[in-house]
Parts: structure tokens; C-alpha cells; sequence
């Protein structure tokens, strides 16, 4: 395989990334929420000033494509007026806030969450740009298949509880000390080496043998995990989803014109906040059993410079030869950007063809080896292990 180059950062608005259609902005909303006035004035932005495709990110973000290296200040002018940007790219780059998207007007979702990203603006941890917060406090854990690193989370007997990624139990916490208690752990995690080692995460610093303190440990159980949402409609609006997580900047705007506001995920959907009948858009995916839902693909080339396959085209040639309850993931190279998880089949293209993996990930021994797109369309229940 050949070398790929890891750049152990995620882009912002204030840190844009080069990419093979120019650079590529990413905007992360305050409490997981845009106002529909910001979500228009992002669409807008987007045709201006990019190339008009807009990216609905893992980390519930929304990334401006293509924009040049002479039009970005205008853009950060313009975004800063909408009031979507930090004071500087090192606070951009610790406000890494995942936020449950079904909360409700009398929870303690959004204060939490508020809270929380004043306290990493304030509390120079410099942690990796990769890690991660969430804050799931539903009646169901609806983020914990999603990447965080700290999860703010309702115990089974109804309290909060913190819970670092990788443990099982969590320390049960008063819902006014819960966001001291994530910045403590995550202040633990950098001065016990965490921050230094090669993952820089949560989860594989625990199971290298780091060991929490004792006070931040506990042994609240968290409520039980749900399935991933699927499109449909909620008591606080409609979710919808984009093929691949990627929309042409008018479909942004059509949400902006009918929702009171937009929530993010880490499922490459939005719910659109007050609506009850979901939203009609040839762009959209509506229909829970899409085969689209089915299918992660990054950019691909010629977008990523990284890539050596159109991911994406592949990927919807695909979509309908996978199972229900299965997934496919197509990867342009072996970094994984779209999903660093396991699933069902992972293909990971290279310079010789496709690398095909079981129940993996893009990092995992393959099965099959430098496979044409030609064979994977012409014999697609290889996918699945069929002969």
C-alpha cells in the first residue's frame, strides 16, 4: 500500500484543509444547532464562495467545498458576521461538542453543552484536535455509537453520570458539577500521557493500562443504547439524511426556508427543528430503508488528493446490492476519513485496485486484494462473501 499522509487534524473554519477541489472550511455550530437565518446565510456562502456542495460531517459538523484561497477571507468575514467562528483556532479546535440532537426545551441539554465549551474555551488543555465530547443525556443513548472521547450520559437510575470512552461504568455527578468533572478527566488524560500517545484517544489510553484516579471513577451503569435514528419523523422534527453526506448548497437552503432551526448528528443527517411533515427535496433522503442509508463513501477523487478512486460513484453503483442490515464502507485511501469504525465490508482503493475487508476497518488485513471496479460491478455479491 502506499504511503498515505496523515495529518492528524481535523480542518475548521479558522484551520481550512487544501483539498483537491480547493480548500475546504468546516463550521462547527454552537450546541449542535443552527439558527435557520445562519443555515441560509451558510448556503448562500457556499455558492459565493466554494463550489456550492456543502458536507454533512461524522463529528456534526457542515464543511464549504471549494473555496479558493482568495475569496476565504471574505468568507471568514462573512461567517464571523453570522456569528459562527471563535476567537482563534486553538478554541475552535477544543470546542469538539457532540450533542444529542433530541432534546427538548426543558432539559439540560443545551445548558450543559453551553457550559461546557465556555469551560474548553477557558481552560487551555491543548488537547488532539480528534478528541471529543459528547453529551447524551436522553431516556436512551442515542451518540454512543459516535466518536467522543468524555460522555456526559443519564445513569439507569436517572442521574447524570460522566463516563470516559472504553470504561464501562461511569462517576455519577450532580447536574452542576458535571462539566467540572469532563474537564477533569479530560486534564487527567493529557497529564497522564494520553495526549502524547500514537491514538490520542480515550479509549485506547485506558487500554493501554493508564488508570483513572479515584475520583474520577465510579460504577453508575448508563441507560441502555438505542439504534442509530433513521429519517422520519421525531417529537422535535424531521430527520433527514444526504446521499454520502453531501448536499448542493440549494438543499441547505430549502431546509433554512421551512425549519425553525437545524440540528446536527453524527449520522450525515439533519433535523430540521418544528417540522411535522418531512420535507420534499430531490436531494433528500427521506425514506428510512434508502439503500443510500446503507453506504459510506469520503470524497473520493478528484475531490481528495488523497484518493485513488471517485469513492462516491462506486459506492451508489453499490448501494443496492447491500443488505438491509448490513453496511458498506468505500474509502478513497487507507485513513478511513468517512468512518473509522468496523463494518460489514470495507472498500479501501489503492494504486493496485480495491483492497476488500470483513468486519474492519480501513486498517485491517484485507481479503481480497486489488479488485477493479469492473469486478466488483460485474460480481457484486462478492461484497458479501457470494461466489
Amino acid at each position: 500500500m502506499s504511503a498515505i499522509a496523515i495529518k492528524g487534524w481535523c480542518p475548521g473554519a479558522l484551520r481550512p484543509m487544501q483539498s483537491g477541489d480547493g480548500l475546504v472550511v468546516r463550521i462547527r455550530p454552537r450546541g449542535g444547532r443552527l439558527e435557520a437565518a445562519q443555515a441560509a446565510g451558510i448556503a448562500d456562502l457556499a455558492a459565493r464562495y466554494g463550489n456550492g456542495l456543502i458536507d454533512l460531517t461524522s463529528r456534526a459538523n457542515l464543511q464549504i467545498r471549494g473555496v479558493s484561497d482568495e475569496g476565504y477571507p471574505a468568507l471568514i468575514d462573512e461567517l464571523a458576521g453570522l456569528g459562527l467562528l471563535d476567537a482563534d483556532s486553538d478554541t475552535e479546535a477544543q470546542r469538539n461538542i457532540l450533542v444529542t440532537p433530541f432534546w427538548t426545551a426543558d432539559d439540560d441539554t443545551r445548558v450543559l453543552a453551553a457550559e461546557l465549551e465556555r469551560a474548553l474555551a477557558g481552560a487551555g488543555l491543548d488537547l488532539p484536535t480528534k478528541f471529543g465530547f459528547a453529551i447524551d443525556d436522553g431516556s436512551k443513548r442515542v451518540l454512543a455509537g459516535a466518536s467522543a472521547d468524555i460522555r456526559i450520559e443519564r445513569a439507569r437510575n436517572g442521574g447524570l453520570l460522566v463516563l470516559p470512552d472504553g470504561a464501562r461504568y461511569g462517576r455519577p455527578v450532580w447536574r452542576g458539577e458535571a462539566v467540572d468533572i469532563a474537564l477533569a478527566m479530560a486534564e487527567w488524560f493529557v497529564t497522564s500521557g494520553g495526549a502524547k500517545a500514537e491514538k490520542r484517544r480515550m479509549a485506547s489510553h485506558l487500554s493501554g493500562g493508564a488508570s483513572l484516579p479515584q475520583s474520577l471513577r465510579g460504577d453508575a451503569a448508563p441507560v441502555a443504547r438505542s439504534a442509530d435514528p433513521v429519517p422520519g419523523l421525531y417529537p422535535t422534527g424531521a430527520l433527514v439524511s444526504v446521499a454520502f453526506g453531501q448536499m448542493p448548497h440549494q438543499t441547505l437552503s430549502h431546509l433554512a426556508g421551512c425549519a425553525q432551526a437545524l440540528r446536527m448528528t453524527p449520522w450525515r443527517m439533519l433535523l430540521a427543528e418544528g417540522m411535522h411533515e418531512m420535507p420534499r427535496d430531490a436531494d433528500l433522503v427521506t425514506d428510512p430503508n434508502d439503500p443510500a442509508l446503507r453506504v459510506i463513501a469520503c470524497s473520493g477523487a478528484p475531490r481528495c488528493r488523497e484518493a485513488h478512486a471517485d469513492t462516491r460513484a462506486l459506492a451508489s453503483a453499490l448501494a443496492s446490492f447491500v443488505p438491509a442490515d448490513a453496511r458498506l464502507h468505500v474509502s478513497g485511501c487507507a485513513k478511513g476519513c468517512a468512518h473509522s469504525g468496523s463494518v460489514d465490508v470495507t472498500l479501501v482503493a489503492s494504486s493496485a485496485g480495491f483492497d476488500l475487508i470483513r468486519c474492519g476497518t480501513t486498517r485491517d488485513v484485507p481479503v481480497l486484494r486489488g479488485l477493479t471496479r469492473s469486478d466488483l460491478l460485474a460480481n457484486p455479491s462478492v461484497l458479501m462473501g457470494g461466489h
